[in-house]
């Protein structure tokens, strides 16, 4: 009879276990790296759609392809704008027509106006997006120029068309929201193409897109609902240079396609630092002059809940945008966002509370 192997005690078995159960097969490192590929394909399908930045390309379907034109996810911020007018009114009821008309008010202002005021940028700028943002449906080819021209009159026609079937549903005699409708795609006009285009100015620029973010839906709203005053448009205008903050933003993705074409947004003008702090001492400070402005009316609780809201935003500046905005831009927004809006929405309440 042979003799049998001795078997000589592993000196490390905790260690010998823990390599068995890490990696039982030596699968699962590929398991998990399938996984996350499949996750980050999945990410970047959902910014085409949402059209943000680092999304995929290849998209065939042509009506996604227009979707993503319209980049639903700048819609929000024009729909927020609404009910914040519809607040500032102080007539706003919960009844099922109002509710319509202010679905349909919100209709207005997000896929059509800020749809179309998405695609003429997109036109006017895919010389830009090639270098800065090359998966976009132009630069990548996904879409013809005829069609894009196509999908931007359709949706200017028909957004001024609703403009004007709200008008003569609230029973305007003068056609408030139809005039708001026309400036604002005015705006979006001068703002993208020559010669004026006022993107190249990074002062002007980004206070025209501050001011259709928050006035223009904010008046929409407030018309809607109630009386456009003057005092509303002049509040909503102080409170687009905090907005003029939040465009700034805006500029720091593309501030190198920006820079090669001679566009001169402020991180081009001031350097990435200069800006940065610019953009958040704009966004902050008229903000706190808002809070003051609502303490002058009496509506200090309401002033001190905005003041409550604009500490995390400082804080969250603190945290990612100024220590690198060009690769925290987007986690910034999403994180400190949420409390300006919520800001807004308390001043729209106080307004209407206060009845101006």
């Amino acid at each position: 009879m042979s003799e049998s192997t001795p078997i000589t005690p592993d000196p490390n078995p905790a260690e010998a276990l823990n390599s068995v159960a890490i990696n039982p097969s030596g699968q699962a490192p590929a398991i998990s790296d399938g996984l996350r590929s499949a996750g980050s394909d999945r990410n970047a399908k959902t910014r085409q759609m949402l059209g943000m930045k680092g999304a995929a390309s290849g998209e065939t379907s042509l009506w996604k392809i227009r979707l993503q034109l319209m980049k639903p996810i700048t819609w929000i911020p024009l729909i927020w704008g609404v009910v914040c007018g519809a607040a500032s009114s102080g007539e706003y009821t919960w009844t099922l027509e109002n509710v319509l008309k202010a679905a349909t008010c919100m209709l207005l202002a997000g896929p059509l106006m800020t749809g179309y005021t998405q695609i003429l940028n997109d036109y006017y700028d895919r010389e830009i997006d090639a270098i800065n943002e090359p998966y976009r449906p132009i630069p990548s080819g996904t879409i013809s120029l005829p069609q894009v021209i196509t999908q931007i009159w359709v949706l200017l026609i028909v957004g001024i068309g609703l403009a004007f079937v709200l008008d003569v549903w609230v029973g305007h005699e003068f056609p408030t929201i139809t005039v708001i409708a026309l400036i604002g795609s005015f705006i979006a006009y001068i703002y993208s193409a020559p010669p004026l285009k006022l993107k190249q100015n990074g002062w002007l620029g980004s206070y025209a897109l501050g001011a259709s973010y928050i006035t223009l839906p904010w008046c929409t709203g407030q018309a809607l609902f109630g009386d456009l005053s003057s005092t509303i448009v002049i509040l909503t205008m102080f409170y687009s240079l905090a907005g003029l903050g939040i465009a700034i933003v805006n500029d720091f993705k593309s501030v190198e396609g920006d820079r090669q074409l001679g566009l001169k947004s402020l991180p081009v003008v001031f350097g990435i630092t200069t800006a940065s702090w610019i953009c958040v001492v704009t966004i902050d400070l008229f903000q706190g002059l808002i809070a003051a402005y609502l303490v002058s009316i009496h509506e200090n609780l309401y002033a001190a809940i905005l003041v409550l809201l604009i500490i995390p935003q400082i804080t969250l500046q603190d945290m990612y945008f100024l220590r690198d905005p060009v690769t925290n831009d987007v986690k910034y927004q999403a994180s400190a966002q949420p409390f300006l809006v919520l800001g807004m929405l308390v001043t729209g309440l106080a307004l209407g509370h206060a009845g101006i």
